[in-house]
């Protein structure tokens, strides 16, 4: 558990990261409509969310690849593209451990 309490805070800890995670608790507010997959169900496409960060898209890669290591992002894959929703149960846990140790 300590292990991926201290990977969860190593992501949120940039500030880039918090944006998406805060992007993405509320899609339709943040994103355009995508052409495959909806917002809600299935998540943002990654290179909506690279747009949005308006950083290179291995840089957008590695904050996404850091957000599902830390089991706060899940990716799912639709045709060739990659979407990204919460993991609302890892932020509850999280909460909760943080609030436990403090």
């Amino acid at each position: 558990m300590t292990d991926l309490l201290d990977r969860q805070l190593k992501a949120i800890a940039n500030p880039h990261r918090r944006e998406i995670l805060g992007w993405l608790k509320e899609p339709r507010a943040h994103f355009r409509e995508q052409t495959d997959g909806d917002l809600v169900e299935d998540g943002v496409c990654a290179l909506l969310i690279g747009e949005k960060l308006e950083l290179a898209q291995p840089t957008t890669a590695q904050h996404l690849r850091l957000l599902v290591d830390a089991d706060l992002l899940t990716p799912k894959r639709v045709k060739q593209w990659t979407f990204y929703r919460r993991n609302e149960a890892a932020f509850e846990t999280l909460r909760a451990a943080v609030a436990e140790r403090l």
